[in-house]
């Protein structure tokens, strides 16, 4: 186990819920890593589950396109967790890169997304928060899955899950219509609004609430009906006096 008084610490690089994650150097290798500080609270709910979850994923995912969790380690009432270093976030290179994507890029980029979310499908796992923040790229463009903490194992039949899942922006219908039985469809979803945004350069649905975020979806995709969608209308959340829309062409 590493000893995290071996890490010099650079700067903060993101944070969350749970902890801030830090771009450190190992002062033995000279190596860059991602530190990720996870803050324990003995007084409430100890290791916070998103941390247990992560880590025990990604012991399980090896994988060229998802990040590498190197170890983990305690110390002063936290643990950390260390990580592969990459340069960027998929959402910084698109607001510190002007021009469109080239196609060559999209496809290469979609490439490595559908690469690794394929492999997690395969183990029967869940990402289910996938958005540009969560794809890190380094400087020769390659792209990994990081960030696990809400992701799940599956199984068939499928069992109920909580629908509070995915950033609103890349979350998909059947989970703002209140499902609690999904699977792999959820990340597929998200997977083609992030590949949306990527051409576009904007996010393709940027609702501000669930129903804004569902009547955007309509506007384009058109209201789903039982013609269109079998069981739609089954769904906890559907309700038939939602506005009819037509499918119109994305601007």
């Amino acid at each position: 186990m590493h000893n995290i008084g071996n890490f010099q610490r650079i700067e903060k690089i993101g944070e969350g819920t749970y902890g801030v994650v830090y771009k450190a150097k190992d002062i033995n290798t000279q190596k860059y890593v991602a530190l990720k500080r996870i803050r324990l609270d003995s007084e409430t709910e100890g290791v916070p589950s998103t941390a247990i979850r992560e880590i025990s994923l990604l012991k399980d995912l090896q994988h060229h396109s998802v990040v590498e969790l190197f170890d983990v380690a305690i110390m002063d009432s936290s643990i950390y967790m260390i990580f592969e270093y990459l340069d960027m976030d998929l959402k910084k290179l698109l607001d510190k890169y002007k021009p469109s994507f080239t196609p060559k890029l999209v496809k290469s980029y979609m490439h490595q997304m559908l690469d690794a979310i394929a492999f997690c499908h395969m183990h029967r796992i869940l990402h289910r928060d996938l958005k540009p923040q969560n794809l890190l790229i380094d400087r020769d463009g390659h792209l990994k899955l990081a960030d696990f903490g809400l992701a799940r194992s599956f199984n068939f039949p499928m069992r109920t899950y909580t629908h509070e899942v995915v950033t609103l922006w890349y979350r998909a219908p059947e989970i703002l219509l209140g499902t609690k039985f999904y699977a792999t469809g959820v990340d597929i979803w998200s997977l083609g609004c992030i590949f949306a945004e990527m051409i576009l350069k904007r996010p393709l649905f940027p609702g501000d609430s669930e129903i804004d975020q569902l009547y955007r979806i309509f506007r384009t995709m058109s209201t789903p009906d039982e013609d269109n969608w079998p069981g739609v209308s089954q769904l906890p959340d559907y309700k038939r006096t939602f506005p009819r829309w037509e499918a119109q062409p994305v601007p």
